[in-house]
């Protein structure tokens, strides 16, 4: 089957087509055709920095994925071939920048009836991180009547800020405010259902200011500067909770007088330790599909970038490499 991946780490130059063997599923896999797969900032960390040079295949990237289920494993329950699907996929596993995929059905949602593979396909991985900062990380309380006080989030036209944006305005009572500098991430941001936008372009705590804010209950930090916890930190009110994704090199001692609570968001916690819950995204994913087709959220899609293909997929990564796209990339499917 066709493929692209890297047998070294590098710049985008190191990613190539390939060949490779047809996956055969284990008792939980489902063989997906990948249709549409997007592009995230963890595929551009990956390629940069590991290599994959003692491995006896080349590493294949990509976690997003719409397609449809060709063949299942002896124990799978939730999927027939045939069936049209979206998911985000393993870190442990090869990825979805191939013909055929095989993933865990207990990672997998039905796509959205609504949307095309391209636009299914820049969903699933923004929409678990979001989805668990404010309902696992976080334990925002669900509900569109609880007062649920006020939600910063950090980055907000990327990705996960979208997601976040729309999942804490539909089902939470929380203020949404969102951080962005230009116009048009002001804009994108307000589309999704910002109450408020704060300009990140200065320390957060005085952005918030700037718009009548001394403070915010949860912060979604999607990305952080080196430096930033001080502000960070002054921008929450007392007991507040900020939820992190990248790694964070700053100490959290500016958190402590506050009694702030800090955790990190990484949906392939699941998957990587096969744990318990694994199953809770498939039943978000089901959930988000549904929201979808009911009109209550929306693809974050704002690119194609064309059929996935080794020139198109390093223009992708090049891309997300700006630091200003909005919203998400995606690819349709082989030549």
């Amino acid at each position: 089957m066709k493929a692209i991946g890297y047998k070294e780490k590098g710049g985008v130059e190191v990613l190539t087509e390939l060949e490779l063997p047809m996956p055969q599923p284990g008792p939980r896999d489902l063989r997906v055709a990948v249709k549409a797969v997007s592009v995230n900032p963890v595929d551009v960390k990956r390629r940069r920095w590991e290599d994959p040079s003692e491995s006896p295949l080349p590493r294949v990237l990509g976690y997003d994925a719409a397609g449809v289920v060709v063949a299942v494993g002896s124990e799978v329950t939730l999927f027939s071939p045939g069936d049209e699907v979206f998911y985000a996929g393993a870190m442990d596993r090869p990825g979805t920048n191939s013909e055929f995929h095989l993933v865990d059905e207990r990672i997998v949602g039905p796509k959205p009836i609504s949307l095309s593979f391209a636009e299914a396909a820049a969903l699933p991985l923004t929409s678990i991180t979001a989805w668990e900062m404010l309902f696992d990380r976080m334990k925002v309380p669900r509900g569109l009547h609880v007062p649920g006080g006020t939600l910063l989030v950090l980055n907000g036209a990327g990705g996960v800020g979208s997601m976040l944006i729309q999942l804490a305005n539909r089902l939470t009572g929380l203020t949404v405010i969102a951080s962005a500098s230009r116009s048009e991430t002001v804009e994108w941001v307000r589309k999704l259902g910002a109450e408020h936008v704060a300009d990140h372009s200065k320390p957060i705590d005085e952005a918030l200011h700037a718009i009548g804010f001394d403070g915010v209950d949860y912060i979604g930090a999607i990305t952080s500067m080196p430096g930033s916890a001080p502000s960070l930190a002054r921008a929450l009110n007392p007991q507040g909770h900020i939820t992190l994704i990248d790694n964070f090199d700053d100490s959290i001692a500016p958190f402590k007088s506050k009694s702030i609570t800090v955790s990190w968001e990484m949906m392939f916690t699941r998957s990587l330790f096969q744990t318990a819950d694994m199953d809770a995204q498939h039943r978000l994913l089901k959930e988000v599909s549904e929201m979808v087709d009911a009109g209550l959220l929306q693809t974050t899609l704002t690119h194609v970038e064309g059929p996935l293909t080794a020139a198109n997929l390093r223009r992708a990564h090049e891309r997300i490499e700006t630091g200003k796209a909005i919203g998400k990339t995606v690819l349709e499917g082989f030549q």
